[in-house]
């Protein structure tokens, strides 16, 4: 996918690892189809082709061109919401098998690796959690004692870690955690796949995704797949429109990478409790050593200030502990699904009998991803799973009451654009390379103007479940800030829940 004129492009997409297949041009059947070609779908389709299973995977981008393309690739069983949260939200089993499904994505991937031969710079290395000055350290200590409940026996306190020449302060280490280049990763999997009978076909929108016995997926070209099974990897499910969608959250994330002197800063994972919070890594390559940091989160389409202030702040941020690194060489951003009660919905899709879903990543998608194509690999294989419950897709976060709250109030509040004016007085006012939403009469319009002045107009009006859209002037897109979904300049869907672009203003 690409996200229009100006988009940003992450580290990854730039080093020629992104594929395309020929796009499904006939009406065929498979054991399972798989719908998205990121790390969960492709995961999954490999599990099945090893198993003697037919496969057909459809993606309307390229391979991992989606948000696998934006990860910053962190592998881990140290999760974003904490050992201590889990324990409350799921139980102390719940907790341990949490960091067990995950330990064990991270064993998965390097599995592959080895049996591939692929070279994907996977590398085990440490992990750092550490507090930011000036806030209470006492929750390492909390998450220490959560942490060794669930069976992580081998995580400690350090007192000395650096970050460069930067110290810590007191903070907790992980071992055995690991990196990678996701898209080298794919693009090996892939071939993987098709090796073993399975087929990929990208630019391949799937229109209508339909239960039964068997399953239906129509394409916008026509050609319609029918399978045992469909399993739905599309980052966020494009098949339903409620179910899942009132138990998380849409949020950009932001990223860039600088290059810093070779060998100054020790390959590591590191990650702070701050709020906003922040997350750093190392990426050696030919052109020398650069490090990737991420952070300053918001809820999709609802962006503080302007979108690039979240860049700055992350630059003002790394500078101040590191100021021999140099000049911001990539800037990327990307989009976490955040479930209320802090783990993915892996499984059966609710109502549903054929079609599986996999989404939720809670900013550890690389190993969620992979924690899926285990867990769904067994679902359709009709094998035990002992994570099975604990993901299951139709699960009722009661535990996390208040957050679901919170959210859904947060989303019904932004209904409330409908009835507001426009962003400028006139039309006349939108500068080039820029969008707004506008009032015309009883309607809201996003309005576009290109690089050659020529003004695009749309309905603002999201067609998932009808809230307004904004404009995100770093991606330069349409974002929805009531589920996430984002659309190019010209209407095209990018994200889901949405499966269909922006209304033509005539519409």
């Amino acid at each position: 996918m690409t996200a229009g004129e100006g988009s940003t492009r992450s580290l990854w997409m730039d080093t020629g690892e992104i594929a395309e297949r020929p796009a499904l041009e006939e009406d065929s059947h498979a054991d399972v189809c798989v719908v998205g070609a990121g790390i969960a779908g492709l995961t999954t389709a490999y599990r099945l082709v090893r198993a003697g299973c037919s496969v057909i995977v459809l993606d309307d981008g390229s391979i991992g061109g989606g948000e696998t393309g934006r990860t910053t690739a962190h592998l881990t069983d140290a999760l974003d919401d904490r050992f201590f949260t889990l324990e409350k939200l799921h139980g102390e089993d719940g907790s341990r098998l949490a960091a067990e499904s995950h330990a064990r994505a991270i064993d998965e991937i390097e599995s592959i690796v080895r049996i591939e031969g692929i070279d994907c710079e996977f590398e085990r290395l440490n992990g750092y959690l550490f507090v930011p000055p000036g806030e209470d350290v006492r929750v390492l200590e909390r998450e220490l004692a959560a942490a060794h409940r669930a069976g992580l026996a081998d995580v400690r306190i350090s007192r000395g870690a650096l970050l460069g020449r930067y110290p810590l302060g007191p903070c907790l280490v992980f071992p055995r955690q690991a990196q990678f280049h996701p898209l080298k990763y794919l693009r090996a999997i892939a071939q993987a796949i098709e090796h073993r009978g399975g087929r990929i076909c990208t630019m391949t929108h799937a229109i209508e995704i339909e239960d039964g016995t068997p399953a239906r997926v129509e394409t916008k070209a026509g050609p319609v797949v029918t399978a045992g099974a469909v399993v739905v990897a599309t980052n966020t499910p494009v098949n339903d429109r409620v179910a899942i969608h009132t138990k998380q959250a849409a949020y950009r994330t932001y990223v860039i990478a600088v290059p810093v002197p070779a060998e100054s800063i020790a390959p590591a994972l590191y990650w702070d409790t701050g709020d906003p919070y922040h997350y750093i890594r190392l990426a050696r390559g030919v052109g020398g050593d650069v490090l990737i940091v991420g952070g300053e989160d918001h809820k999709t389409g609802q962006a503080p200030d302007d979108e690039r202030a979240c860049f700055a702040s992350l630059e003002a941020w790394i500078a101040s502990r590191l100021p021999e690194a140099g000049q911001v060489a990539y800037r990327w951003s990307g989009q976490i699904m955040e479930p209320v009660d802090g783990l993915a919905f892996i499984g059966r899709n609710p109502g549903n009998d054929n079609v599986y879903i996999a989404t939720g990543d809670s900013g550890n998608g690389m190993t969620h991803g992979t924690i899926a194509g285990m867990l769904l690999g067994d679902l359709l294989l009709k094998r035990e799973n002992p994570w099975s419950s604990l993901y299951d897709a139709g699960r009722k976060p009661l535990r996390a009451a208040k957050e679901f709250l919170k959210e859904n109030v947060n989303v019904a509040a932004q209904y409330a654009d409908l009835l507001k004016g426009g962003e400028l007085a006139s039309i006349d006012e939108l500068p080039r390379g820029t969008g707004a939403v506008i009032r015309r009469g009883a309607h809201k319009i996003a309005a576009y103007r290109d690089s050659h002045g020529s003004l695009h107009e749309l309905s603002a009006v999201c067609p998932h479940l009808g809230c307004v859209v904004n404009w995100n002037a770093v991606e330069s897109s349409w974002d929805c800030p009531c589920h996430g979904s984002r659309f190019a300049p010209d209407g095209t869907v990018l994200n889901g829940p949405a499966n269909r672009g922006l209304d033509p203003v005539s519409a």
